[in-house]
């Protein structure tokens, strides 16, 4: 098996990190292909971003659908042109925000999501509400902080990140957290210890969502919202 982790924005550093977090949860045999963004921003922050990141995402998506890839993962926390990308792909694909907060649903009654800057929550909120699952989501945060400090040693990015969740805890009366950005993918388990609370990763659930829906045989319908473009 064959799964895509697309990294829409072109930071490499941050796709190196993603994709050695979706390798540790994968079983034996199902190979993880990692890509980052090309003609993309360095990241994705606004609706901006995020419309410029598409076009080199579903480039990459169709180029992996005539590689015989069998599911992808588009790791950015917006879902970025989710619906265009089921369009062109005919295996699962997967964002992270719809895995993580899914997942949420599926261990807890409540939870609240911590993102990195301000900006993104009324796009994580209105993605939340399309996903049906506003009434299990307490709280949309901010760690206030840039994307690309979780690339920077020393910046301190990962602290404010464990005090936006301890408030979280304290004020939202969550039972868990979901990690509104793909480059914290590499502090779930140390966040989980020193919170004491299910801290979720979207990149790790996803690669193992679409791992199991593949196995299982499933590919994106055809009939309907995700058929084939009409103009490809």
């Amino acid at each position: 098996m064959k799964i895509l982790v697309m990294n829409p924005n072109s930071t490499t550093s941050m796709t190196d990190k993603i994709v050695e977090s979706a390798r540790k949860t994968v079983s034996i045999g199902t190979e993880i292909i990692g890509a980052s963004g090309t003609d993309s921003p360095a990241s994705i922050q606004g609706h901006y971003d995020e419309a410029m990141s598409v076009p080199g995402l579903l480039a990459r998506l169709k180029q992996a659908e005539a590689d015989g890839v069998d599911g992808v993962v588009v790791a950015c926390f917006d879902d970025p042109g989710i619906g265009a990308c089921r369009e062109v792909f005919s295996g699962p694909v997967l964002g992270i925000c719809e895995a993580a907060v899914k997942a949420a649903s599926m261990i807890s009654t409540s939870f609240s999501v911590v993102t990195t800057l301000p900006r993104s929550i009324p796009v994580i909120e209105e993605l939340i509400h399309g996903y049906g699952l506003s009434h299990r989501c307490r709280r949309v945060r901010s760690a206030a902080i840039p994307v690309l400090a979780l690339e920077e040693p020393g910046s301190g990015a990962r602290e404010k990140v464990r005090d936006e969740i301890l408030r979280a805890v304290a004020e939202d009366n969550c039972e868990a957290i979901v990690l509104g950005c793909a480059g914290m993918a590499d502090l779930t388990e140390w966040l989980t210890q020193e919170t004491g609370v299910p801290v979720i990763d979207g990149v790790t659930v996803a690669t193992r969502m679409v791992e199991a829906l593949v196995g299982c045989g499933l590919k994106t319908s055809k009939i309907g919202a995700y058929a084939k473009p009409i103009q490809n």
